[in-house]
């Protein structure tokens, strides 16, 4: 948790940059708020893993902006407290409900791989390379979509200026903020691959040591180019100079002379920059419980996947399960809708995605029939066929999950008049591809490396390898929930592919199990994608549900921490509840512009 230190520097200089552009300054204290996981008031609300980031979008939503804009300035603010997960170096999906219209929308503004890539991007001599090698390099960058997101939000459905809403955060990064015991971790995780950069070293490593907890970190580099895209617009990362430097970090990376680490330059070219464009969708959609659940389509498998599983489950009445046979039916349709994820899902402007079929109770119903209460089924399984589907029934030959990296940061925002957003943003790994754009004060992604690498098993067909101009498949799963046409729930999650299994815990969690939406984000979780093992957290792993489990077959991992959540819900009374994790990743920030009554 930030200190109190942190929380008061922070508002003042949010205070400050709002005056600076015309706006009403939230009142500040002398013994400012706490980071709470849980919020509950009108006026709107926000919540992420950062205090300083959630409180940006308050104030944005104080001053009279709406969700699109708070959204913006949080994920704006989140670039400068948590730039390893996070930024304009990287990409993500957004997600939009609008209460004029009662429509959800949607924006892919995921990377995109060089026109020049092709399905041997990560291979040498005919063989994959390791995945650190890809993740550590130019090759595994992709042309960032976050400030290209931002544009296409704020010109729909936004109604602030850009520059107005980069203000805070441009401010907390000249100013600095406190650095916590999370981001001292974090940034020890990276200490091997940061010192081998020169411009990571001396924004990350000052002194070529580790940042010091309570001590203040600031990069005004990466103010400068906030403020340059205040001034100029995002399109100022895709041409000229900016573009330039990224283009030139990649080509030939910053490496320091003395390391020994082997670094492979990219292909990407100012011309992949100057071609970026996000994507408007339409949204997947299931039905559930008489509610309808609103997410992303491929390129994310986010969607598909968490639809599919919800379908299946939805012929089960988890309310009356014991936990054992609820855990063991979640588990299950997780396994299932992997393996379908794995043999369908990729960018469908490069191959045939069968979404519709995926997401079809027919297709769940053949899915779920493999579903028994005293057996389990075996990793990898084999999928499924969405067009043909055959009762209890496989096709082709099953192949192993690819890997992908448990990063990424969420955010949830909504606003006065009803509308809401869920907002998944990523460089993927922690601390991206490690380089960080001399000058520029912002690390670049390694999304490319969300590509598999080779096919996932030989002879069977993988939608999921490189290509020109390719969006890498992603499990980011940014959901808003509706009754009536109307939001009761949104949320999300980072953590890689783990994002699929928490958002659905989460939500089966709350809607079936009945638990409030932050012990739904706080409970134990576990995490199956059609591999040979679940993983489980410490709360599930010590308890006896696992024996049970394993009494049935299961069998199980340990892994300390799976995903970092967020929420936020309409409360009948008309109050909104934002919710975080109480714990993980030092517990996160849940806030609402007026606390408990009208003002």
């Amino acid at each position: 948790m930030r200190a109190p230190a942190t929380r008061q520097l922070a508002l003042v200089a949010l205070a400050g940059a709002l005056v600076s552009t015309g706006a009403a300054a939230p009142p500040t204290t002398t013994t400012p708020p706490a980071k709470v996981p849980v919020a509950v008031g009108y006026g709107g609300a926000v919540a992420s893993v950062d205090a300083d980031a959630s409180a940006a979008g308050i104030a944005v939503l104080r001053s009279g902006g709406n969700a699109v804009d708070a959204a913006i300035a949080t994920a704006a603010a989140l670039g400068v407290t948590e730039p390893y997960s996070a930024g304009i170096g990287g990409g993500g999906y957004f997600v939009y409900y609008d209460a004029r219209s009662r429509r959800v929308h949607t924006i892919d503004g995921r990377e995109t791989a060089p026109a020049t890539a092709t399905e041997t991007l990560f291979q040498e001599n005919g063989q994959p390379i390791p995945f650190a090698e890809g993740q550590t390099s130019g090759r595994g960058v992709g042309v960032p979509g976050t400030p290209a997101t931002w544009k296409s939000a704020l010109d729909a459905w936004g109604s602030r200026p850009l520059g107005s809403l980069l203000k805070p955060a441009e401010k907390l990064a000249r100013d600095g903020f406190t650095v916590d015991s999370t981001f001292r971790a974090q940034t020890e995780l990276n200490q091997d691959r940061f010192k081998d950069f020169p411009a990571t070293s001396k924004l990350f490593l000052p002194g070529g040591a580790l940042p010091v907890v309570g001590s203040t970190f600031k990069n005004p580099d990466l103010a400068a180019t906030y403020a340059e895209l205040a001034r100029k617009g995002t399109g100022a990362l895709y041409r000229g100079p900016l573009a330039e430097d990224i283009v030139r970090a990649v080509r030939t990376p910053p490496v320091d002379p003395a390391a020994t680490r082997k670094v492979r330059p990219g292909d990407l070219t100012t011309g992949d920059l100057r071609a970026y464009a996000t994507k408007r969708q339409e949204p997947t959609r299931v039905s559930y419980r008489g509610l309808d659940v609103f997410s992303m389509a491929p390129s994310s498998s986010g969607g598909t996947t968490v639809g599919e599983a919800l379908n299946i489950l939805e012929r089960t009445d988890l309310s009356e399960l014991s936990e054992t046979q609820y855990l063991h039916r979640f588990i299950e349709a997780s396994r299932i809708s992997f393996a379908d994820r794995g043999r369908w899902v990729g960018d469908p402007a490069a191959v045939d995605v069968p979404t519709r079929e995926l997401l079809s109770q027919r297709f769940a119903d053949s899915r779920g029939c493999l579903i028994a209460p005293d057996r389990t089924l075996t990793s990898p399984l084999a999928p499924g066929d969405p067009r043909h589907p055959a009762a209890c029934g496989g096709t082709g030959q099953a192949a192993p999950t690819t890997y992908e990296g448990e990063n990424t940061t969420h955010l949830t925002a909504a606003d006065r008049w009803g509308n809401v957003v869920s907002y998944t943003l990523t460089i993927e790994s922690t601390g991206g591809s490690a380089i960080t754009v001399p000058g520029r004060g912002f690390l670049l992604n390694n999304e490319l490396t969300d590509f598999s690498f080779a096919p996932a098993a030989p002879g069977v067909p993988d939608p999921n390898l490189p290509g020109p101009g390719k969006r890498p498949r992603s499990s980011m799963s940014p959901t808003i929930v509706l009754e009536g046409g109307r939001p009761v729930l949104a949320v999300g999650s980072p953590g890689g592919a783990t994002i699929i299994t928490t958002v659905l815990q989460t939500l089966i969690g709350h809607l079936d199990r009945g638990l409030p939406l932050v012990d739904a984000i706080a409970a134990p979780r576990a995490s199956q994608r059609n591999q040979t093992t679940t993983e489980l957290e410490p709360g599930l792993w010590n308890s006896p549900l696992r024996a049970e489990l394993e009494a049935i077959g299961q069998g199980f991992r340990q892994n300390p921490e799976i995903g970092a959540a967020t929420g936020v819900q309409r409360l009948r009374d008309g109050r909104w509840l934002a919710a975080a994790e109480p714990s993980r990743r030092g517990g996160g920030s849940a806030m609402v512009v007026h606390p408990q009554g009208r003002p």
